[in-house]
C-alpha cells in the first residue's frame, strides 16, 4: 500500500508560501502528514503538487504533477496537522477487512465524510475519471461506483474530536487557530 499526499491550492494566502509548508507546533504540516502516512503504510508517500520547485520540499519524495489540475482533490490534504497514525492505520485496515474500493471516515463536516482523508484503491481511478469528464467534481460522487466503507463517527471520535481532527488551515486566521490546539493538546 502507498499513501499520497495532495498538494493543491496556489498559495495565495500565505504570500506565497505554500500552506504545507508553514509550521504548527515546530514541525512543518507537510512532514507531519508524510511521517503519519508513512508510519501506516511503511514507505514514503507520493507527493502530487503542480507547483514549481515541489520536487525541493521534500526531496525524499517522489513528486508527481497532478495529472488534472483544476479538479479537486482526494486522497490525504497536506493541511491537516491533527490526524493521527492511527486513525490512519484505521482506515488502511478498515479497507482492508471490508475488501472495500473506498473507506472514509465519518466526521461532522458538511459532506457528513472526510473525503481529504481517506484510503481510495485502484478501482477508484476510472470511477473517478468517468465523473471528472462529466464534470462533476464532488469529491464522493464516484462513490455509487465503488465499494464504500465507512468509519462511524463514534469510532472517529476514539481518536479524538473530528473537528480538530480534520482541521485544515486554509487562512492565516486557521494557522493561530492550528497553534492554539496544539499548545492545547501537549
Amino acid at each position: 500500500m502507498r499513501g499520497a499526499v495532495l498538494a493543491g491550492g496556489a498559495a495565495s494566502r500565505y504570500g506565497g508560501v505554500p500552506k504545507g509548508l508553514l509550521s504548527v507546533g515546530g514541525a512543518r504540516i507537510l512532514d507531519r502528514v508524510v511521517e503519519g502516512v508513512q508510519a501506516v503504510t511503511g514507505a514514503l508517500p507520493l507527493l502530487i503538487a503542480n507547483a514549481p520547485g515541489a520536487s525541493a520540499w521534500r526531496p525524499d519524495l517522489r513528486t508527481i504533477p497532478d495529472a488534472r489540475p483544476g479538479f479537486g482533490s482526494l486522497g490525504v490534504a497536506w493541511d491537516m496537522p491533527f490526524v493521527p497514525d492511527e486513525l490512519l492505520r484505521a482506515l488502511v485496515d478498515g479497507a482492508a477487512a471490508g475488501n472495500y474500493d473506498a473507506f472514509l471516515p465519518e466526521s461532522s463536516g458538511r459532506r457528513g465524510l472526510e473525503p481529504l482523508c481517506a484510503v481510495y484503491g485502484p478501482a477508484c481511478g476510472p470511477a473517478i475519471a468517468r465523473r471528472l469528464e462529466t464534470g462533476d467534481l464532488k469529491a464522493i460522487s464516484f462513490h455509487t461506483d465503488v465499494r464504500v466503507g465507512i468509519l462511524s463517527l463514534a469510532q472517529v471520535r476514539g481518536f479524538g474530536d473530528p473537528d480538530e481532527l480534520f482541521f485544515n488551515v486554509n487562512t492565516p486566521d486557521e494557522l493561530e487557530r492550528a497553534e492554539a490546539l496544539w499548545r492545547r493538546r501537549a
